[in-house]
């Protein structure tokens, strides 16, 4: 039988009752249509499970008991932030969930110049909320329970200008390096994956100035959300937990 998980935003301990907030409690109540009784596993971000029963199932109120408290060993021993071009239509949210199920922990979506996504500043906050909802979502379906962060919307120049110790990868279909090839000797990286078109020069040259290795994936150049989720299994599979 399929567990059930459920993403609670809140403090959870053994022996605790609770009510789960209205986006967990109107998914168990409207579409799973559980009833008092029925098992389910909460969740908050702290890497552990909460294991539950639900004691209340109405369509104002739902209430569990958590009877026990698991580790939660899925997450992957490497640190992927993920720097992605905002694609056009269902294709971000869709790399942002396949991402997230691949182990990522941490995504910001970038602007660059060929990006074909231009909102304004409130749209942006906006997305940036559905994004993070996106993110929960495949969390509970893949079963993690620590919760990546999508960072604010930002220009692909800041994004390079940020200070970090991590290898700093760019996805180029040119590059002579094929990102399977990479002998890393520790476990943090930032992919930089830019949009259908690719970078500019300037903004390559940009990624090289801050320390960016230029690595590609083989010899077809693949769409920005393949090349993405591509790449990600790629470094689980060499040096992860795939």
């Amino acid at each position: 039988m399929r567990t059930v998980r459920i993403y609670e935003p809140s403090k959870l301990s053994l022996g605790l009752q609770t009510t789960l907030g209205a986006d967990g409690a109107g998914h168990v109540e409207r579409v799973l249509r559980m009833n008092v009784g029925d098992p389910l596993v909460l969740f908050n971000g702290d890497g552990q499970e909460y294991d539950c029963v639900i004691t209340e199932c109405s369509r104002k109120n739902v209430a569990v008991m958590i009877n026990a408290i698991r580790p939660n060993n899925t997450e992957s021993p490497l640190k992927i932030h993920l720097g992605q071009v905002m694609s056009r239509g269902d294709k971000m949210d869709f790399t942002i969930q396949k991402a997230i199920e691949l182990g990522v922990t941490e995504i910001t979506p970038l602007i660059s110049i060929r990006c074909g996504v231009r909102l304004q500043a409130d749209r942006l906050a906006k997305k940036q909320e559905t994004y993070q909802k996106i993110v929960i979502s495949a969390c509970e379906q893949s079963g993690r329970a620590v919760i990546p962060k999508v960072n604010p919307i930002m220009d692909i120049k800041d994004f390079l200008a940020e200070s970090t110790t991590a290898t700093g990868l760019t996805l180029n279909p040119y590059a002579n390096l094929r990102i399977r090839d990479l002998k890393a000797t520790h476990h943090d990286f930032r992919l930089l994956i830019g949009p259908e078109g690719g970078f500019d020069a300037a903004e390559t040259k940009l990624a090289a100035d801050n320390n960016y290795l230029d690595v590609q994936l083989g010899p077809r150049i693949l769409r920005t959300e393949t090349a993405a989720l591509v790449a990600i299994s790629i470094l689980q599979s060499t040096l992860g937990d795939l």
